[in-house]
């Protein structure tokens, strides 16, 4: 078995590499007799079950290991997949899939015998208390077609075309690490289940950005998109919901906050070569007049001497239509007497939202609108209340919890079910 994984040439590195050098040490401490064999097993079934409740695997956990080493593993061959549109034939690959075959179809249950002891047998149909996350479900679904494989090569070639590869390949959307200097990408797992039809009214609003949204994904010209207006209205759902939304036509969405502005040409450069669909969310996004990071900005959007790749947008969402603080000492520009002229500096503030080709307004719900959200989130939630009843006491909750809006629909919704309904 550990000649198998040592004899590996493309597969090396990526997710699950751990477990397959612990499972190559331990097979060769059991066949060597060595005394750390019994402390390895157990460090080895730790790790197997710390996987299945990241993951969620349940079933054979040591095919789970393997099928996600595969769905993980970023080496030429899968980052060729990935682009491809047809299987390409590679000797190497081919070499690879056969021992990955192998590597996949051993039963570690062999090495119980040797422990006295029930380690592994259980794990070859185990049932996790921890539901299938996003990326364990595409992993599941790797596992599953590897069990009735008549061709290794040919499945991962097509898993890898029509799912991808790697951290980005099997997740929705991802947070930037930027500790010590370098961008990282670390996966959103606890992304809400939540799709624009979830967001009531905003009708207008929707169709924009799911008609640039859905431009950009089918390679038609797109602009970077600004959400701006009133707090609480569903800019912030918006986005998240098209992550769940277009996840499967290769959307992906990568959220930089405004400290991290100087990163974003790292953060491009380590997208741009790959075949998904990148939008950089900013979310909150605002700069006081003495801030200057909004300048890295601008230079990714437009004007830099590198081009931004065709395969990456920004999307911003703000309380406030131009994003830089502007004050009445930027209009204190006087050339003569009388004459009173926009300054400089009022050109370069404004210049930063004018970047952004389409810009949706999210306004407060009117009255009529707020009642029309609670009912409908009322019935979602099966909250039964007389209407009557259920938009007078609306009324008094947004008054104590920042006005009309989706957002304090939603709390007030929320409050009647933690009170289990007490406003009846």
């Amino acid at each position: 078995m550990y000649r198998l994984l040592e004899d590996l040439i493309i597969f090396s590195e990526g997710e699950g590499a751990d477990i397959m050098a612990e499972m190559a040490d331990l097979c060769r401490e059991a066949d060597s007799g060595s005394e750390d064999f019994r402390a390895k097993t157990y460090n080895t079934v730790r790790h197997l079950l710390k996987l299945s409740s990241k993951y969620g695997f349940s079933g054979n956990l040591w095919q789970s290991a393997v099928a996600l080493y595969i769905a993980y593993n970023e080496n030429p061959f899968s980052l060729s997949a990935e682009r491809a549109e047809e299987e390409k034939d590679d000797i190497f690959a081919r070499r690879d899939c056969r021992l990955l075959e192998e590597i996949f179809c051993y039963d570690p249950a062999v090495l119980d015998e040797k422990l006295g002891n029930d380690c592994f047998c259980p794990l070859k149909n185990y049932s996790s208390i921890q539901p299938l996350s996003d990326s364990g479900r595409v992993v599941e679904s790797l596992r599953k077609k590897l069990c009735d494989s008549q061709d290794f090569f040919k499945d991962i070639s097509e898993f890898y075309m029509k799912n991808g590869v790697g951290t980005l390949g099997l997740n929705k959307a991802f947070s930037v690490d930027t500790e010590g200097g370098k961008a990282s990408f670390a996966p959103v797992r606890a992304l809400a289940d939540i799709r624009l039809s979830d967001l009531i009214g905003y009708q207008v609003q929707k169709e924009k950005l799911t008609g640039n949204t859905e431009a950009f994904l089918k390679r038609r010209p797109a602009n970077n998109v600004l959400l701006f207006g009133d707090g609480g209205t569903g800019k912030s759902t918006s986005i998240r919901a098209l992550a769940n939304q277009y996840y499967d036509d290769g959307l992906r969405i990568i959220q930089v906050y405004r400290h991290q502005m100087q990163y974003l040409g790292r953060i491009i450069s380590a997208v741009k070569a790959r075949n998904y669909r990148f939008i950089i969310y900013m979310d909150d996004l605002s700069f006081e007049d003495f801030e200057t990071e909004y300048k890295y900005l601008k230079a990714v959007i437009e004007g830099g001497l590198e081009q931004r790749p065709e395969n990456v947008l920004i999307y911003a969402t703000s309380n406030r239509r131009h994003l830089i603080k502007e004050t009445w000492k930027d209009r204190d520009d006087m050339e003569h007497i009388g004459d009173l002229h926009r300054s400089d500096s009022i050109e370069e503030k404004l210049s930063l939202a004018d970047r952004f080709g389409v810009q949706i307004y999210y306004g407060k719900p009117t009255r009529e609108e707020f009642h029309h959200i609670v009912e409908v989130l009322a019935i979602k939630e099966k909250v039964k209340i007389d209407s009557d009843v259920l938009h007078s006491e609306a009324n008094k909750w947004e008054v104590r919890h920042g006005g009309v809006s989706g957002r304090s629909a939603r709390q007030f919704i929320d409050y009647i079910k933690g009170t289990e309904g007490i406003l009846k």
